[in-house]
């Protein structure tokens, strides 16, 4: 599917801008704090866990999630949501260069890592109370459930396209 052809889904009744803002605070939050717990990692930048065909999984992301990787994205100077069609599976938003082009804002899937040489997956036990509120601002966002990386993208870009307008 062409960039063209891509249409976005707009949202009827978009959240205020407000609870945008407070929502993304959270899930910056529940990352920072991720990132606070012990945890052996020692990821190399070899971008398998990136290639999903490889992998067999795809992130998940949360209403959320999505608005933080997004406006990521557009934070970078993308004007549009990368097209899906990696050959060899790789995530759309992996650059050619090898480097993800949200890492900052990638998603929690994304730093729990399905890269065994990493450190494998962290055992959903230890993180439960971070997916916890995760799907609290999912619910408060009005959204429906984690969706694949490119939908849930998609489902919120005009929501931030908006917002970057009003800011800049």
């Amino acid at each position: 599917m062409s960039r063209s052809s891509r249409k976005p889904h707009r949202s009827a009744n978009a959240p205020d801008p407000e609870k945008v803002g407070a929502a993304k605070g959270e899930v910056r939050a529940v990352y920072e704090d991720l990132a606070a717990r012990p945890a052996e990692r020692d990821c190399q930048s070899r971008t398998e866990c990136c290639r999903f065909r490889l992998t067999g999984r795809t992130p998940q992301l949360t209403r959320g999630e999505a608005l933080v990787a997004a406006a990521g994205w557009r934070a970078a100077g993308r004007k549009g949501i990368p097209e899906d069609n990696a050959s060899d599976g790789a995530c759309p938003f992996l650059g050619k260069n090898g480097r993800c082009g949200i890492y900052r804002d990638r998603p929690f899937g994304c730093r729990t890592h399905f890269c065994a040489a990493a450190g494998g997956m962290l055992e959903r036990a230890a993180i439960i109370d971070l997916i916890r509120r995760l799907e609290t601002v999912d619910e408060t966002l009005g959204g429906d459930g984690p969706k694949p990386l490119l939908n849930a993208i998609s489902e919120v870009w005009d929501d931030v396209t908006k917002s970057g307008k009003r800011k800049g």
